[in-house]
């Protein structure tokens, strides 16, 4: 039986439940569930990168939604192994600033430009390396922590905050060898 406030969708259309009354909607093909619309959202833009591939890597993340935004240096690293860093890193801080309660009821929305990210996250794409499997599960960990956790691929120049966090704790890590 479902719940009472939800969205039912078949291959045919998507019916929705609400106020005792059953609603027709064309075109879905899944379930979502009402309770998703209504729950909080946090959007976090995150990005990595390494100067050399491998390289001095970092993380830089901006949780829009709480005004926070960071960079840290991961050492030597690859490009990808940095954007999986980055993604790990927003979804714990934005876990530790909430908690765990609230984080139950919330829709962590994370944006990247990194494609490839992207598509490995939402399973278009399989994670071949060894390396990038462990980042894949940690982060597959993760999402454990909120009601949903949604990957999306934003174009570079909406994404200039976290860049922008990545490039000054390379420059900063630079400045102290």
């Amino acid at each position: 039986m479902l719940p009472r406030t939800c969205f039912y969708t078949e291959v045919r259309g998507v019916f929705l439940f609400l106020e005792e009354k059953w609603y027709t909607l064309q075109g879905m093909r899944r379930i979502i569930f009402l309770n998703t619309l209504m729950m909080e959202r946090i959007v976090m833009y995150s990005d990595g990168g390494s100067r050399g591939n491998p390289g001095p890597s970092a993380l830089g993340v901006f949780l829009e939604t709480l005004g926070i935004r960071y960079g840290e240096f991961l050492g030597r690293g690859t490009n990808n192994e940095a954007e999986y860093a980055a993604i790990l890193s927003g979804m714990r801080r934005a876990l530790a600033e909430i908690g765990a309660e609230r984080a139950k009821k919330t829709h962590l929305e994370c944006r990247m430009d990194s494609e490839l990210a992207m598509k490995q996250l939402t399973g278009r794409y399989r994670v071949k390396h060894p390396r990038m499997k462990h980042w894949f599960d940690l982060i597959q960990n993760e999402k454990a922590n909120f009601a949903e956790v949604s990957f999306h691929h934003v174009p570079r120049e909406k994404n200039k905050e976290a860049d922008k966090m990545v490039n000054e704790a390379l420059d900063l890590a630079g400045r102290r060898e």
